[in-house]
């Protein structure tokens, strides 16, 4: 069994994925014709939206993401924390917490996409020597 994908629901996925695109430098995978599904190439996981109006179609009641308070999050590691954090700001995320060292060894930062999901970015945790 393999983990196939995440599914973020959104009012617009379109909007979505160039957000993705342009804050996390991830490439497209594909958009549906009908707009209401999208994927985007992240290594053998996907990171996927649809519509909260397909969803409703599909009898669904999708919540509204919180990002103070949320129920999960994602993260994305990386050597530039603050570089992806500042290209995050600039794509329209929402800063959540400023570049921190944390006890455990890694470096974070936090952020809200335009949707109200949170995103965390990292490094990866330096494991004692």
């Amino acid at each position: 069994m393999i983990f196939r994908y995440t599914i973020l629901y959104v009012d617009d996925v379109s909007s979505s994925l160039d957000f993705f695109e342009k804050a996390f430098r991830l490439e497209r995978g594909f958009l549906h014709e009908g707009g209401d599904y999208g994927e985007l190439v992240t290594g053998k996981t996907k990171l996927a939206f649809s519509s909260r109006a397909l969803m409703r179609e599909l009898g669904k009641s999708p919540a509204l993401p919180r990002p103070d308070a949320p129920t999960f999050e994602i993260a994305f590691e990386t050597d530039d924390v603050a570089g992806t954090l500042q290209r995050a700001l600039d794509a329209g995320a929402t800063l959540v917490q400023d570049v921190r060292d944390e006890s455990w060894g890694q470096t974070t930062s936090y952020v809200a996409d335009p949707n109200g999901y949170l995103i965390e970015i990292c490094t990866a945790v330096q494991l004692p020597g």
